[in-house]
């Protein structure tokens, strides 16, 4: 899980293309009426973990980062780093798998790099981040296995951001969870 830096008080104007605060809180709304949202949002339920009004927000994110989730706290959205509804979609599915993962699993530690690799295996893989047409719009252009590849470049980048994982360490958990990681679809029958 990456580190989240606090939202720098009365931001409200976007850069890099971005949307500004109140815009994304308004995409973020949309994205709670999608089917995959309210999906997720009812098995958090279901799983003794519902939410509040609060715990998916919009911030202004000084790092380049898409979003993340943060036990206790919720789910951030970087204001600044999206562009369209698809992608404050995206963010908002991944980082609720999060969600979903803390809340079933008693013992998860974060600072585990297994446990952290695990999570972001079944976010990367259920979420639709690695779909072939972003990897396309991403530059990754590969006939087979793409998804795969997809989910492993980004579970890396994820686990080494984390303070308590080396390089090696993060590949070694990675590689330890993948199968069953990977082949863990829940909430979903099936991967989505």
């Amino acid at each position: 899980m990456e580190d989240v830096p606090a939202p720098e008080p009365g931001t409200s104007t976007a850069v890099n293309g971005g949307k500004t605060i109140p815009e994304c809180e308004d995409m973020i709304r949309r994205s709670l009426r999608t089917p995959m949202v309210k999906f997720l949002l009812e098995n958090l339920e279901k799983s003794g973990c519902a939410i509040g009004d609060k715990f998916i927000r919009a911030v202004h994110c000084n790092r380049r980062l898409a979003g993340g989730y943060v036990r206790g706290e919720g789910i951030i959205v970087c204001s600044n780093h999206m562009n369209i509804q698809d992608d404050v979609n995206q963010v908002v599915i991944h980082e609720l798998i999060h969600a979903y993962d803390d809340c079933r699993a008693a013992n998860l530690d974060w600072a585990n790099c297994a446990h952290h690799a695990c999570s972001e295996i079944r976010a990367g893989h259920l979420s639709g981040d690695c779909h072939y047409k972003r990897e396309l719009l991403r530059g990754f252009v590969k006939i087979r296995g793409h998804e795969q590849d997809c989910v492993r470049r980004r579970v890396m980048k994820s686990v080494i951001a984390n303070p308590y994982c080396s390089e090696a360490a993060a590949k070694d958990a990675m590689e330890a969870v993948w199968d069953i990681c990977y082949n863990d679809t829940k909430p979903f029958d099936r991967a989505p």
